[in-house]
């Protein structure tokens, strides 16, 4: 078992997560995007707040798409957010 497999499965248990809910892929591509697009301290917090999503009943596929655009768009998402009144 590699060591992000083994983490994963650690970390689920100590949090009482099922690891079959968790797209490990899909969480990495979401924080390369942030990382990238956006800043790298962006990923994990961007992670913790996909969780708090999901917590509150967002469906975790709709909130990284969104989070992932959101991330590809962040210069012309900036820009506007400066010019809004």
């Amino acid at each position: 078992m590699n060591v992000l497999n083994e983490w994963t499965a650690l970390a689920c248990k100590e949090l009482g997560v099922d690891p079959a809910r968790v797209d490990r892929d899909l969480i990495l591509e979401l924080t390369k995007e942030v990382a990238h697009g956006v800043a790298r301290p962006a990923a994990p917090l961007t992670a913790y707040l996909l969780g708090l999503a999901q917590g509150a009943g967002t469906a975790p596929e709709d909130a990284v798409a969104r989070l992932t655009a959101l991330a590809r768009d962040w210069g012309r998402a900036t820009a506007q957010t400066l010019t809004d009144d």
